[in-house]
């Protein structure tokens, strides 16, 4: 696995497909993958510090993780299959990790709320470079 990090959001609110892009920590490969333009401006929100008077989506999940006494280890972009990307939400807590299917935009809206770390896994860039 490779950590990264949030290089940027690309948001054209005229396009239904927004962008982030995530780059090695060390190193210079990176990796854009379409996300939504609802995660695309939770993201943006949270790394431009704009409160939201009500807990949006990922606040929730993040405010769940926490009360349930877990803590987001980790996200993984584990795979990349015709086209489209996934990715697991890795849960510590009470002994134990659990392992949570979700989408790349949503655990990386939850990564960024949390400050847990990203990875991809070295396949997934592999993969995209084909």
């Amino acid at each position: 696995m490779v950590e990264v990090r949030l290089k940027k959001i690309i948001i054209d609110e005229k396009n239904p497909e927004q962008f982030v892009v995530l780059q090695e920590k060390e190193g210079q490969r990176s990796l854009p993958i379409v996300i939504g333009i609802t995660e695309a401006s939770a993201i943006r929100m949270k790394l431009n510090k704009i409160a939201s008077p009500r807990p949006l989506t990922h606040d929730l999940i993040c405010q769940i993780i926490e009360r349930l006494g877990l803590k987001l280890a980790k996200v993984v972009v584990d795979d990349l299959k015709e086209g489209v990307f996934y990715a697991k939400l890795h849960l510590a807590g009470l002994g134990k990790t659990t392992i949570v299917d979700a989408r790349p935009s949503d655990s990386i809206a939850v990564a960024i709320r949390s400050n847990s770390p990203i990875f991809i896994e070295e396949r997934v860039f592999q993969a995209f470079r084909k």
